[in-house]
């Protein structure tokens, strides 16, 4: 797949599956920006996927809470770039182990911060820019536990499954104007950090990142403009 002459922004693009999409896309031809938290995770980004100093990616500091922060971010990106194609949302987090009644509303809190309201953010400040573009292309990161959750993972859950509404809302809104929006569903990934947190587990049931980047690929890239408002599990066998 070709990309050149487009631009992307990978959300949480210094992490293990971000920094496989990131990877995925400039091998593809894109330019990428990566926003991140701390100055180091753009330089740890750079050496994973071995990247020389030319290379198309461009990172910044950016608190992606901050409504602000995370329009001027964008408007900069397209700036500089002349738009803004695509946009990947891969920011979020974790909480889980307690049950509902024992979980107090700031664990709540976090995991809507952490994944819904850095998404939603992210695609406001986006749209616009694609738009101008004339089309573009929205993946946002769900979870296989958004629609199949279980005890002690409600938070987690919930803000997750507000990812499938705020997509489908958005390939609504977007149809008409060449921009797509799905979802992609993983389960258990196989990261060092999940192999270090379930040593016992059966990684062979578990998909690496680098193939769930591929269905990224594909979600952003031309045979798939004909597909948008979907849900893709990515889980395997996990």
């Amino acid at each position: 797949m070709n990309l050149e002459q487009k631009r992307a922004v990978v959300t949480g693009g210094t992490g293990a599956l971000g920094s496989a999409i990131v990877q995925i896309l400039l091998a593809a031809g894109a330019t990428v920006a990566v926003p991140f938290h701390r100055e180091q995770d753009l330089d740890r980004l750079r050496d994973r996927l071995a990247l020389p100093p030319h290379a198309a990616l461009i990172g910044a500091q950016v608190d992606l809470t901050d409504e602000q922060a995370v329009m001027a971010y964008y408007d900069q990106v397209a700036r500089d770039g002349g738009g803004l194609d695509m946009l990947v949302n891969v920011a979020g987090g974790f909480a889980g182990g307690k049950p509902v009644h024992e979980s107090g509303w700031a664990i709540w809190q976090t995991q809507l911060d952490l994944n819904l309201k850095t998404a939603v953010l992210s695609c406001a400040a986006a749209v616009p820019h694609m738009l101008a573009r004339g089309g573009g292309a929205i993946v946002n990161v769900g979870t296989r536990t958004a629609t199949q959750s279980g005890a002690k993972l409600a938070a987690y859950a919930a803000s997750k499954r507000a990812i499938l509404q705020l997509t489908e809302a958005l390939a609504a809104e977007l149809r008409p104007h060449r921009i797509t929006a799905n979802t992609i569903l993983p389960s258990v990934i196989d990261t060092p950090g999940n192999r270090s947190a379930m040593p016992a587990a059966n990684y062979d049931a578990w998909v690496p990142p680098e193939a769930i980047a591929r269905v990224v690929l594909f979600l952003v890239g031309p045979d798939a403009r004909i597909i948008s408002g979907a849900h893709v599990p990515v889980y395997g066998d996990a």
